[in-house]
């Protein structure tokens, strides 16, 4: 079973009992169709709309739970209006253009519920008037704006192996001189170098790196199984391709696995760490293995580095090599549009690359010219 699902859907669990009855309608109504870690950012949003209307006096309900329909229906476009430069401006919540599209069209996806599919027991509409159909939300991932962003933001050939080698050998120079940091790095090193390396050569999702577990991965056949994103159905694991160079670095991460995380033979989990207070290893954390990739990047001189643009770096690198359709199949992408942000990004990495070609080709025969000069004019005199 998705162990991140699974986690999802007992904290949508704890939260639903605090939101609107409405709310609780809604989400039982999307669950046979959406996966509980979407409907929890559904929840998520709504409680943040529900508690900022508190705050405005927009509703009169002392909590999430109290707020009523009927403020639902009185509210003018104006608030709307209001609410998204709340979110665009307060500091706390750090709202991306992709981040508030996303929360307005979570609230359209719950009035557009409540107005035209939810009914009293009169066969009327739960919500009679609904200010978010007047709502125009812009949509902001349109492949080529998404590859402009990751322009000059990624590993590009060389830089991957060199990336890979740092970890490996050269970031244990940088930290000589911190002794914890020293510590932690010669314990985790294997398992953070086979990590990285994983993701570099397969272009596998964060959440599906936690997901794995040790009998998931077939080294020989290059194979590892994972639940893909937006697949409701946890029974089946679809087979996702590593290239040959994660081998050494997995083989080495399997070797110790056991004996460096103590692993119990309960746990499953394929990448482990042992938590402070604790004496056996258990499943990493989307979190820690997120902050172990941005701790070797800033070293590396790459700060903006995550795991999803080393992703993003065997995606490009791979289409190169690939059609569009196999790339998409490879990452697990729903739909060939998604995929087309790498059809824009090699353009420009392609065109670098034959640039590339050419100064060295010109080097080399300003090198090889130079040569035979001097050794005519050696000859002559």
């Amino acid at each position: 079973m998705n162990i991140l699902k699974v986690k999802d859907r007992q904290e949508l669990d704890r939260k639903l009992p605090s939101m609107p009855w409405y709310v609780e309608k809604f989400v039982n109504y999307k669950l046979p169709d959406l996966s509980p870690s979407s409907l929890l950012e559904y929840v998520r949003d709504y409680e943040l709309f529900m508690k900022w209307l508190i705050a405005e006096g927009l509703s009169s309900a002392v909590e999430v739970k109290q707020v009523e329909l009927i403020e639902l229906e009185r509210l003018h476009m104006e608030s709307i209006d209001n609410f998204r430069m709340f979110l665009a401006t307060h500091p706390t919540h750090h709202n991306t253009k992709t981040t508030i599209t996303r929360r307005l069209s979570s609230l359209r996806s719950l009035f557009h519920y409540l107005s035209q599919i939810a009914e009293d027991d009169e066969f009327y509409p739960l919500l009679k008037r609904n200010v978010m159909a007047k709502v125009s939300i812009k949509r902001t991932h349109k492949p080529k704006d998404t590859a402009a962003k990751l322009e000059g933001k990624l590993l590009q050939e060389e830089e991957i192996a060199e990336f890979l080698a740092y970890i490996g050998h050269y970031y244990e120079q940088d930290i000589a001189a911190n002794k914890q940091a020293l510590y932690s790095y010669k314990l985790n090193q294997t398992r953070d170098a086979c990590i990285i390396s994983l993701i570099l050569h397969s272009g596998l999702r964060v959440s599906e790196l936690v997901n794995l577990n040790i009998d998931d991965i077939d080294v020989k056949k290059k194979l590892c199984y994972v639940y893909r994103k937006g697949k409701n159905d946890d029974t089946f694991k679809t087979p996702v391709y590593f290239r040959q160079e994660a081998t050494d670095d997995l083989n080495a991460y399997l070797q110790m696995r056991d004996t460096r995380y103590k692993a119990p033979k309960r746990e499953k989990a394929l990448f482990l760490a042992i938590a402070n207070g604790k004496k056996e290893g258990s499943r990493m954390t989307k979190r820690a293995i997120q902050e172990m990739v941005i701790k070797y990047a800033k070293r590396f001189g790459k700060p903006y580095l995550s795991v999803h643009k080393l992703r993003h770096s065997f995606a490009t690198d791979y289409y190169l090599r690939n059609d569009i359709y196999m790339t998409q199949e490879q990452l697990g992408h729903a739909s060939p549009e998604t995929t087309q942000i790498y059809a824009h990004l090699t353009d420009k990495t392609m065109a670098e690359a034959i640039d590339r070609i050419k100064r060295n080709s010109e080097a080399t025969s300003t090198s090889t010219s130079t040569s035979t000069s001097t050794s005519t004019s050696t000859s002559t005199s």
